[in-house]
C-alpha cells in the first residue's frame, strides 16, 4: 500500500482526505497495539485521527460501493429476517448490540413477536443496582454516612443493564429518552443526588413505555427535573418585590419536551403563517404556563397546606423529612401557587383554580397538542433507526401516537412497535441510518465480544474526555438540549447541500475522533474498566479465545469480526486492508511470543475494524 494514497472518510456527504498522519500519539499506540508492525504506521497515515467518524454515504466511491448502497426494501408483510445479518441490524436498532442468543431469538420469532416478548420483560432497577453499589462502597469504606458510590454508580448500573441486561428495548429507549427529558449530573444539585437520578432514569424506563401523558407528568414532577430546570420551589408573583415565576421548566417543557417551536403536520413537516414558519407558542403562552408550575416542591411529613416555608424550601421540617423526598413526585403548596387566571395555548384555567388542578389542565393540553406525535415521533426514529426518516414514516409513527388503534392516544409501547416495524427501518441506502453515537459503539464492541465483569456491575467509569475518552457519558449532556441537536447539519457541508441532517456529528471533530481511536485502543486492549475487587484486577473482562483459535487464518479471523461487528456489511476493500494488516503480523519465535502475535492480530482485526467509518455507521 503506498504511503501516499487518499483515504476518503464521509459522512452524509462530508468528505476529509489525509495522507498525513495528524496525531503521533495515534501512530504510536497503532503501532504498539499490533505488534510494532511498520505496516501499522504506514495505515495509520491512511487514518490519522479519523477527523470525521463515520460514512453513511459514498465520497467518489467506486461501482462496487454504489450497488451496495441501494436501497433494499423487504416484501410487504413480511416479519420474519431475511437472514441472521439482518436480524443484527435490526437488533441495533432496538438493542444496545445484537449477540449470538438475541439474533437466534429474533430469528426464532420475527420482529413483532420479538418486541412484543421485549415489551413484557420487567424493568432494570437503577436505583436498586444503586443501593447494592453504594453499600458496597460504605462497607469498603468503613462505612460513614457521606461516602456513597456518587455519580459513577448510575454509569456503572447503565452499563450492567446495556451490555447484560435482559431488557434491552426498554433501556435503549430509556437511553433515547434521556436525550430528549435531559436531567445531567453535570449539574452540581442534580449531581449531589445520583440516587435520584437513577430514580429517574427508571421513570424513563417505565413510563416511557407507557402513556405518553403520564410519562409527561412523571418528568414535570420528579424532584430531579425540579433541580435542573429550577422548576421545584418556584413560587407566585410578588408585585412588592417584581417577582415573577420562574419561566425556565414552563419554556423547555413545550420547546424540548412536548411541541416543539414550530407549528407541525402530522408527517412532520413545517406548517406556514404566510412565507414564514407558524411558531408554536409565544411569550405570553410561557409566562401564562409557568404560572401553573408554581407552589411545586418537596413531599414533607407535614400537610402542604400547613404553613411550611423550611419545608417548601428544602424538604424538612423541625428536623424531620421524607427519606425518600428526591424520589417522590413533588407536591403542591397552596399558598405559593399563583392564583391568577392562566392563559396559554389553548388553555384558559380560572382564577383560583388549585394547582394540581391547574397542571392536569396543562399536561392535558400539551398532551393533547396535534405537534406531540411528529414532534416526539421523529426524534425516536432519529434515535432508534435513522437520522432522515421520510415524511411517510414520520407520519405513519404519529399517526400511531395519535391512535393506536384501539382509540388511544400516546401509547409509548405502540410507538417504538411502529418505527422498529416501518419499512423504512429495513432500509439500507446512502441516506438511511445514523451515525453512531460514541455510547452506542462501546455498547456494540462489549455485547459482541461477551464482555464480562467480575463484579457484575461493569464499572466503567464516567467517559466524557473529548480527547481520550468516547466524549460522552449517559445522564451527564453538558445542557438541556443533549449531547447534540435533533436537526443539527455540519454547516458549509455536503450534507448541508443535501438538507440532510446528522445530530451525531455535533460533537464530531479532530478531538473526539482522536479520543475514540485512543479510547478504543485501550479498550480492545482490556483496558477499560476500573481496577480492584478480591481479584485484583480489572473489573471488565474479555475472552477472545473463539479468535484466537482463527489467529492464524487471517481471513476467517477478518470474516468473524465483520459477522460480529459489522454483521456481514464489511466492504471487501475493507476487508482486504484488515486482512493484510493482521497477516503483516508474524506469528514466530518461542510459543510465548506466539501467543503474544496471536493476540496482537485479534487486537487489531478488531480495533481497526471499530475505527473503521464504516463501522461508526449504525446502517
Amino acid at each position: 500500500m503506498a504511503t501516499q494514497r487518499w483515504y476518503a472518510f464521509c459522512v452524509l456527504g462530508v468528505c476529509i482526505r489525509s495522507h498525513k498522519p495528524r496525531g503521533a500519539s495515534v501512530n504510536s499506540k497503532l503501532h504498539q497495539l499490533m505488534g510494532g508492525h511498520t505496516w501499522a504506521q504506514r495505515l495509520a497515515r491512511g487514518l490519522g485521527t479519523i477527523a470525521v467518524i463515520a460514512a453513511l454515504s459514498a465520497c467518489g466511491g467506486n461501482k462496487e460501493d454504489e450497488e451496495q448502497s441501494q436501497s433494499y426494501l423487504p416484501p410487504v408483510g413480511t416479519d420474519a429476517p431475511a437472514s441472521r445479518e439482518s436480524a443484527s441490524r435490526f437488533l441495533t436498532q432496538a438493542t444496545f448490540g445484537p449477540t449470538d442468543a438475541s439474533v437466534q431469538r429474533v430469528m426464532d420469532l420475527g420482529y413483532s413477536q420479538w418486541i412484543d416478548e421485549q415489551l413484557r420483560k420487567p424493568a432494570s432497577s437503577h436505583q436498586g443496582n444503586w443501593q447494592t453499589l453504594d453499600a458496597v462502597a460504605k462497607a469498603a469504606s468503613g462505612a460513614t454516612d457521606t461516602t456513597t458510590i456518587g455519580g459513577d454508580g448510575v454509569t456503572f448500573s447503565f452499563w450492567r443493564s446495556a451490555v447484560a441486561g435482559d431488557d434491552q428495548l426498554r433501556q435503549r429507549v430509556a437511553f433515547a429518552l434521556s436525550q430528549i427529558f435531559v436531567i445531567s449530573l453535570q449539574d452540581g444539585n442534580v449531581g449531589n443526588n445520583p440516587r435520584a437520578v437513577a430514580n429517574y432514569l427508571d421513570m424513563l424506563a417505565t413510563k416511557g413505555l407507557g402513556n405518553y401523558r403520564d410519562l409527561l407528568e412523571g418528568v414535570s414532577l420528579h424532584p430531579m427535573m425540579g433541580m435542573y430546570l429550577t422548576s421545584l420551589g418556584n413560587r407566585k408573583a410578588d408585585p412588592k418585590t417584581g417577582r415573577v415565576p420562574d419561566e425556565n421548566y414552563a419554556r423547555e417543557v413545550m420547546q424540548l419536551f412536548s411541541v416543539g417551536l414550530l407549528q407541525l403536520n402530522v408527517d412532520g413537516s413545517v406548517k406556514m403563517n404566510g412565507s414564514v414558519p407558524a411558531e408554536t407558542y409565544t411569550p405570553a403562552d410561557i409566562a401564562g404556563l409557568a404560572k401553573v408550575f408554581t407552589g411545586w416542591s418537596w413531599t414533607c411529613p407535614v400537610a402542604p397546606s400547613a404553613t411550611a416555608s423550611t419545608c417548601f424550601g428544602n424538604g424538612s421540617t423541625n428536623g424531620q423529612s421524607d427519606p425518600e423526598r428526591t424520589t417522590k413526585p413533588m407536591i403542591n403548596y397552596p399558598q405559593y401557587h399563583s392564583p391568577e387566571e392562566k392563559k396559554f395555548l389553548t388553555a384558559v384555567i380560572p382564577a383560583n383554580t388549585d394547582g394540581k388542578t391547574s397542571l392536569k389542565t396543562a399536561l392535558d393540553t400539551l398532551a393533547n397538542h396535534p405537534n406531540v406525535g411528529p414532534f416526539l415521533g421523529r426524534q425516536l426514529i432519529q434515535r432508534l433507526v435513522t437520522s432522515n426518516p421520510s415524511p411517510a414514516y414520520v407520519r405513519a409513527v404519529a399517526q400511531i401516537f395519535n391512535d393506536n388503534g384501539d382509540g388511544v392516544r400516546g401509547d409509548m409501547k405502540a410507538v417504538v412497535k411502529a418505527i422498529l416495524t416501518h419499512p423504512e427501518a429495513r432500509v439500507t441506502s446512502t441516506k438511511s441510518g445514523k451515525v453512531r453515537e460514541p455510547v452506542l459503539r462501546l455498547s456494540a464492541l462489549m455485547r459482541a465480544f461477551n464482555f464480562k465483569s467480575d463484579s457484575g456491575y461493569y464499572k466503567i467509569g464516567t467517559t466524557d474526555n473529548p480527547g481520550t475518552q468516547l466524549g460522552q457519558t449517559v445522564m451527564r449532556s453538558p445542557t438541556v438540549f443533549n449531547f447534540y441537536r435533533p436537526g443539527y447539519v455540519p454547516p458549509g457541508s455536503a450534507t448541508e447541500a443535501a438538507k440532510l441532517e446528522a445530530p451525531e456529528l455535533q460533537i464530531s471533530h479532530e478531538t473526539t475522533a482522536a479520543g475514540y481511536v485512543n479510547f478504543m485502543r485501550e479498550t480492545v486492549m482490556g483496558n477499560i474498566s476500573q481496577s480492584g475487587g478480591s481479584l485484583n484486577r480489572r473489573d471488565v473482562q474479555i475472552d477472545y479465545s473463539p479468535e484466537l483459535a482463527l489467529a492464524d487464518k487471517p481471513s476467517e479471523l477478518v470474516a468473524r469480526v465483520n459477522t460480529k461487528l459489522m454483521y456481514g456489511t464489511m466492504p471487501p476493500a475493507l476487508k482486504t486492508l484488515i486482512t493484510d494488516a493482521v497477516t503483516s503480523i508474524a506469528l514466530a519465535g518461542n510459543q510465548t511470543q506466539i501467543d503474544s502475535a496471536k493476540r496482537s492480530r485479534v487486537n487489531a482485526a478488531i480495533f481497526l475494524t471499530l475505527v473503521s467509518p464504516e463501522f461508526q455507521v449504525q446502517r
